[in-house]
């Protein structure tokens, strides 16, 4: 018989395929301000998603960008500066890095190793939760900028307090960020994705409209105003041509009020031209942008109107 006219035997059925095993978990960015959290944040989820300005806590509330991968789904939280609190906003800020510390997959404890004032020395309740943390990544940043010397501090203070060698990167220019992420990966617990694929953040656009109109009014103006500003979205209405953003810029006095506004309205209207290209960048589409200047006295110290912005305030702290 001819090879040719032997009939092939029939293939086995195939296995079902093993299901792919994906990992997901919450990160969270912790450190003093200023040490480059929001730029980090933004490298790794390769969008701006955290406002970033010179100036120091700029960042008041959790900030939420996801990036899905090569089967993992890395929930980055970045958070505000970890400051000894003198107002009431600077208590509610604090109390929410502190809950994400709690709460947290992995945490990325950022250094600014370039800075001259030395390493960050954090209150004990602070360095508890930093130290009780399930997963701990001490990042030495601005290696672009530190001396040989700071970074050796650097590494020095880590392996004291932690017990951990500190990983080195610079968020400005993206150098070590990837080495980072493969970090985070190997740390992240085995579970399906926490959101859809292609979701960049939970958070409603409105939250990010309010916050790239702050972080104008931090680029325009100096001193006190900035962070006396709060801004709250009214009205957005996506449907309408161009997209119709109604937006309210509260301050805490009049002379603050007058300032944001300007001679003539010519501050608000420049304020007002910045924030909208940048909402237009964000949105991807033309924006009608109408800003309001409100005076909402002592609004930082006020419980009742920092709630109405959106701020956990600390029982301890709250109105009976």
């Amino acid at each position: 018989m001819d090879q040719d006219d032997i009939e092939p035997a029939e293939a086995a059925p195939a296995a079902d395929a093993a299901p792919v095993e994906t990992r997901a978990g919450y990160v969270a960015l912790v450190g003093y301000p200023n040490a480059g959290k929001s730029s980090l944040m933004n490298q790794l989820v390769e969008q701006k998603l955290s406002i970033v300005t010179p100036l120091a806590q700029t960042t008041r509330e959790r900030v939420l960008g996801i990036d899905t991968r090569d089967g993992v789904q890395m929930v980055f939280v970045d958070t505000p500066g970890l400051v000894e609190p003198r107002y009431l906003l600077h208590k509610a800020m604090l109390h929410q890095a502190m809950d994400v510390i709690t709460d947290a997959d992995v945490v990325l404890l950022l250094v600014d190793a370039a800075a001259s004032a030395g390493v960050p020395e954090f209150s004990d309740d602070v360095l508890g939760l930093l130290q009780r943390a399930r997963s701990l990544i001490v990042v030495s940043n601005k290696t672009d900028l530190a001396r040989p010397g700071l970074l050796a501090r650097v590494g020095e203070w880590s392996r004291e307090r932690f017990g951990v060698e500190p990983v080195a990167l610079s968020a400005l220019t993206g150098e070590g960020v990837q080495a980072l992420r493969g970090e985070i990966a190997g740390r992240l617990p085995v579970s399906p994705f926490l959101f859809p694929e292609d979701d960049v953040s939970s958070q409603p656009v409105r939250f990010f409209v309010a916050e790239l109109v702050r972080e104008t009014a931090f680029e325009m103006f100096e001193k006190e105003v900035p962070y006396s500003v709060a801004v709250k979205v009214d009205e957005y209405r996506e449907a309408a041509t161009p997209v119709y953003i109604r937006a309210t810029i509260y301050v805490e006095r009049p002379t603050q009020k007058a300032i944001i506004i300007g001679s003539g309205g010519a501050a608000i209207r420049r304020l007002g031209q910045v924030s909208r290209e940048k909402i237009e960048e964000f949105v991807g589409a033309p924006v009608y942008l109408d800003l309001w200047v409100k005076v909402l006295p002592r609004w930082r110290r006020d419980p009742v109107a920092l709630q109405r912005f959106g701020f956990q305030i600390p029982k301890s702290e709250q109105r009976k």
